[in-house]
This record gives C-alpha cells, sequence and structure tokens, in this order.
C-alpha cells in the first residue's frame, strides 16, 4: 500500500501574485537539490510561462532542468496549468486555487498561501479539504 500524500501549505506573508511565483520556484529548486521530480500546477498558461522564465533565470550560477508541460525537460520539473500530470507523482507544487483531482497519486503536495482574500479563503477551503479526509497536514511560515 502506497503511503497517504503528506500536504504542506507555505504561508507568505505577502499579497501579491509574484510572490506565489518566487516561493514556488524556490520549492521547487530545494526539492530539485534533494533529488525529487516536481510539477508545478500553475494558474493558467501565462502564469506557467512565468513561472518558466524564473526558474530560467533562479540561480545565475545552476541550471533547474524544467519545461512546459510535456516538453522534453519536463521529466524533472515540469509547468503545467491543469493537464494530467503525466509520469509525476512525487511533488507537486500547487498555484491553482481549487485542489486538482490528480493530488492523491502524489507523494507531497505544497499549497503556496498568500494573503489577499480570494486566495486566504480558498486555501481555507483547501485545508478543510485535506483535513476531513485525514491528510496529514503541515504548516510552513515563510
Amino acid at each position: 500500500m502506497h503511503s497517504v500524500t503528506r500536504v504542506g501549505f507555505y504561508v507568505v506573508q505577502a499579497s501579491d501574485q509574484a510572490q506565489r511565483l518566487q516561493v514556488a520556484v524556490r520549492l521547487a529548486d530545494k526539492a530539485f537539490q534533494h533529488g525529487h521530480n516536481i510539477f508545478i500546477n500553475a494558474a493558467d498558461e501565462e502564469q506557467a510561462r512565468q513561472l518558466d522564465e524564473l526558474l530560467w533565470t533562479h540561480r545565475p550560477a545552476s541550471f533547474l532542468p524544467h519545461g512546459l508541460h510535456n516538453d522534453e525537460l519536463s521529466d524533472t520539473i515540469a509547468i503545467g496549468w491543469g493537464q494530467e500530470p503525466e509520469g509525476h507523482n512525487d511533488l507537486l507544487i500547487n498555484l491553482q486555487l481549487e485542489i486538482p483531482g490528480f493530488f492523491s497519486r502524489f507523494r507531497r503536495v505544497a499549497e503556496v498561501v498568500t494573503q489577499d482574500p480570494s486566495s486566504l479563503d480558498a486555501l481555507r477551503r483547501s485545508w478543510r479539504f485535506y483535513k476531513e479526509r485525514g491528510y496529514q497536514l503541515e504548516k510552513h511560515d515563510l
């Protein structure tokens, strides 16, 4: 039997969307350094392309191998916006305000929380959703 998905909420004390992306890139970088494969579920294609840019420039001295959904480099870090994360089941970084239907195939899920009212409301609902279903939750204040 596979172990239950662990869910981490990463709480940023800022409300702007750029912060969400910065946190996602930092989480991806850290997970990559630890040998994980990562699927970033962006809000939409525009955000996915912003993440693509940020991952290129995040750390000038090193390269985070990544690609948009189905690119050749996306087997390590893939950026999608709602597609099925084929081949990915390790870490899901979810930037959508809804929980994607495929979350439970991942070992870990990271939800990024910013302080704007709409995402706070949505992520409180997500917290309850996971909790009611017995998922192991962790909260990290950034």
